[in-house]
């Protein structure tokens, strides 16, 4: 039914009616009267946050944990550029997402107003798409579309752009129901005779392997369940893309590890090796391919994916299907099962036996201390620590954020929450933030570097104002840890601006927001202290001191291919001459 209201009314209607229940932001004064309105109601909770960096961030972690689009509402001018790294970082992870900005009134666009920007240009090559409405007899159906376009084919972040008095002027309000959305229509299913072709390939395939990406966890709990299936039934080995964890579980028998410059040994070397390779919901990237020419070189390659764009883009295949993973996985299944369920059984057993063979290298072993933390041990202890309960994880970005995807393991989707295509620092502890809001009883875990963690701090007053109790695992080298790593590898050992000379005491600056601050520099005590962070009811900043000069393996260095990796020299030790392919 459609009735008469402001714009900024029509905003706050259009959440309810889109299931919003949290939206993250920050006043100012061309989305005041949004906010009166969101002030006049209860169904929908505002997070007041410090930065509106820190805002999109929030959204994206609840997004990414939920399934459900984040809501960010922020002002005109610096509000809308503050927002651009979120945005970005959102589309190069498809996080779906709806950004309404302020905007100076119609009549003063384009001349350089207080707090104006040219938010629609801005955003345009870091949003799937973005909107400037100027007539309030539009807005309603364009918010509509919004959140079918951030929601549907491949999920990304859109933008609203609201000139201040759109939001004052009346107009006729349109629901959801009979909003226009059909312009935007992207194919579900794939194509029955591709999907054919790709059976009798799984048939007949010598040395197979899934390669997986976050396209799985995007089409919905569905889709892993199928992926979980299909692997299970084929025997067929996994790995997955930084994105892509938990569709398929660490504990599962045919589990290989992620892959990539920082991958497993021997994910990387059966993606090198292997005859057939399916990709499912990956976009070839530049951490995952490494030199393009020489990526899994002997293969037949199948690409599944919703977005047409993406394949072919980096890396010719030979079979293309279009569509959504959970649609292409359950035709898959239903034409494997009604041929046969066939598979080389043969090739498929010599093929583990290489790989079982690689698994011997341990690529992830390393020496441990008694005198100071190595942080792949904190980050085991950590997840024995946890283990059995309702986890979720953040990471901030760095040579932590490639340990824990690498140590922690992870059993389900939406439960792993980074930055992968944009690689944003100061993304976890925000997320984390957004995540407990969403899960306000599961023990939220935010693996962080100190220097990551610091660009987004100020959110402890977020996290203080809503009593969101998100444990901060600060793995403290005092260095830039991955940037120190490459210039230690690749530039001689200069370590130029790599570290920091004046730290805070984290634990004086937890305290000082109401937070519980624990310093850990003893590996004895590491457990006791995580269990003290994960026993307390309220927000933990814990501040681990761990080995300064750590490198994180493997490793591919740039340029080179999947059978080039570095590896520790614990791990080399167990190398004893295996071959590589």
């Amino acid at each position: 039914m459609s009735r008469q209201m402001t714009g900024a009314e029509m905003v706050v209607q259009a959440l309810k009616d889109q299931g919003v229940d949290t939206i993250f932001g920050y006043p100012g004064g061309a989305v005041l009267p949004i906010y009166d309105a969101i002030f006049q109601q209860n169904d929908i909770r505002h997070i007041l946050v410090r930065h509106e960096q820190a805002a999109v961030h929030m959204a994206e972690g609840y997004a990414r944990s939920t399934g459900k689009p984040g809501v960010v509402l922020v002002t005109s001018g610096p509000g809308a550029t503050n927002a651009v790294t979120g945005l970005t970082d959102a589309l190069m992870d498809s996080i779906p997402l709806v950004v309404f900005s302020g905007q100076v009134p119609t009549f003063m666009i384009g001349t350089d107003g207080f707090q104006e920007a040219d938010t629609i240009g801005i955003t345009r090559p870091c949003t799937k798409h973005n909107w400037l409405v100027k007539d309030p007899a539009k807005l309603s159906e364009t918010i509509h579309q919004a959140f079918h376009v951030a929601t549907s084919g491949r999920p990304g972040p859109v933008l609203i752009d609201l000139p201040k008095d759109v939001q004052f002027a009346t107009g006729q309000y349109t629901g959801p129901k009979t909003a226009r959305v059909d312009n935007y229509q992207p194919r579900l299913k794939g194509d029955l005779e591709a999907i054919t072709k790709l059976v009798e390939l799984i048939e007949k395939a010598e040395r197979p392997i899934f390669y997986t990406g976050g396209g799985v966890i995007n089409s919905g709990p569905g889709a892993s369940q199928l992926l979980r299936e299909l692997v299970d039934a084929t025997g067929f080995p996994i790995t997955s893309t930084l994105m892509g964890l938990g569709a398929y579980p660490a504990s599962g028998k045919s589990w290989l590890g992620m892959l990539g410059m920082h991958g497993l040994y021997e994910a990387n070397l059966a993606m090198h090796g292997c005859d057939l390779m399916i990709n499912l919901g990956a976009r070839f990237d530049d951490r995952i391919t490494g030199r393009v020419a020489d990526f899994s070189p002997h293969s037949t390659k199948a690409h599944v994916d919703i977005d047409a764009s993406s394949i072919n883009k980096i890396v010719t295949v030979d079979l293309p299907i279009v569509g959504d993973i959970g649609h292409v996985l359950e035709d898959l299944l239903k034409v494997w099962k009604a041929r046969g369920r066939k598979v080389n059984k043969e090739g498929l057993a010599k093929w583990w036996g290489k790989i079982e063979e690689w698994k011997k290298i341990r690529c992830l072993a390393y020496t441990g201390s008694d005198s100071i933390t190595k942080p792949q041990y904190a980050l085991e202890r950590l997840k024995a620590l946890t283990k059995g309960r309702s986890r979720y994880i953040t990471t901030e970005v760095g040579q932590h954020q490639m340990w824990a995807a690498q140590y922690l393991g992870f059993e389900a989707p939406n439960r792993w929450m980074t930055s992968g295509g944009l690689g944003t620092m100061g993304y976890g502890f925000p997320a984390s933030i957004g995540v407990q809001i969403a899960h306000p009883d599961a023990l939220v875990i935010n693996i962080a570097g100190e220097a990551s963690w610091l660009m987004n701090m100020q959110e402890m007053g977020t996290a203080t104002q809503f009593r969101t109790p998100v444990k901060q695992f600060i793995l403290n080298s005092e260095r830039l840890g991955m940037v120190r790593q490459w210039q230690d590898l690749l530039h001689g050992g200069r370590y130029s601006q790599s570290w920091s000379e004046s730290l805070p005491d984290f634990v004086k600056l937890a305290e000082s927001f109401g937070w519980k601050g624990i310093l850990c520099r003893d590996p004895k005590e590491l457990d006791d202290a995580i269990m003290e962070m994960i026993n307390h009811d309220g927000p933990v900043l814990f501040d681990c001191l761990v080995e300064k000069h750590e490198n994180c393996f493997p490793m591919i260095p740039s340029g080179k291919p999947h059978n080039e990796m570095l590896l520790s020299a614990d791990a080399e030790a167990f190398r004893g001459g295996a071959a590589l392919v």
